[in-house]
């Protein structure tokens, strides 16, 4: 499966080369205000309806310029296009139960920043993340459910001592453990990461609806 996986994306990454990138030029400064003004119509209840119609979906139909990843959690609560008030076509997203990050995941933003061209990528944990509470509770995780525990584990040890909701202190940190992974991630990522590439994390509110950004 592994293998078929690689070979699929061997070919996409070739045809995006043979294609080549002609993305607007926005830069992830621009892209995060453009996320963070899209959350706050999510939270006000007035969302723009851009980019939503037959004719973005005809436009993008030719082709992809995704202006930010997002990396996120699987939790049905969080769809990153509805929490950033986004469209069709506006955001290349990575979803995978606790916002971490692994070989298949890593593989599929290398992708996305070297030829789909976003020069943002936000790393979204949530409250009261279900694959962050199962980790902080300890105790054996059955089936699959231990590698997450297992990837998350680390963000977790690094607050074990802080005051607060160990959940939370959880979700923050895992949060910016994955995007401090990725900024170091050889040879792509990092790459361009020297080359402007922006990498923010955040935590998403899911009483409120807003997004925090974390330092």
């Amino acid at each position: 499966m592994r293998q078929m996986m690689a070979s699929a994306m061997a070919a996409l990454l070739a045809a995006a080369l043979a294609a080549g990138s002609d993305a607007p030029g926005v830069n992830g400064d621009e892209a995060l205000a453009r996320l963070l003004a899209g959350n706050q119509r999510y939270v006000a209840g007035k969302p723009s309806q851009d980019h939503r119609d037959p004719a973005r979906r005809t436009e993008v139909a030719k082709g992809q310029h995704p202006i930010a990843v997002i990396v996120s959690c699987s939790d049905s609560r969080v769809p990153p296009e509805i929490v950033f008030d986004q469209g069709l076509g506006d955001l290349f997203v990575v979803r995978v139960a606790g916002n971490v990050v692994g070989d298949d995941e890593l593989g599929s933003i290398e992708y996305a920043v070297e030829h789909l061209g976003p020069r943002l990528v936000l790393v979204l944990g949530h409250e009261r993340c279900g694959a962050v509470d199962a980790t902080v509770k300890g105790g054996e995780a059955p089936g699959h459910v231990a590698a997450l525990v297992k990837a998350i584990r680390p963000a977790c040890e690094s607050v074990k001592a802080q005051a607060g909701d160990p959940v939370d202190n959880c979700v923050r940190a895992n949060a910016a453990r994955v995007a401090a992974q990725l900024k170091a991630s050889e040879p792509i990522v990092a790459g361009l990461v020297k080359k402007g590439l922006t990498i923010v994390a955040g935590r998403y509110d899911l009483d409120t609806g807003v997004v925090e950004l974390l330092k």
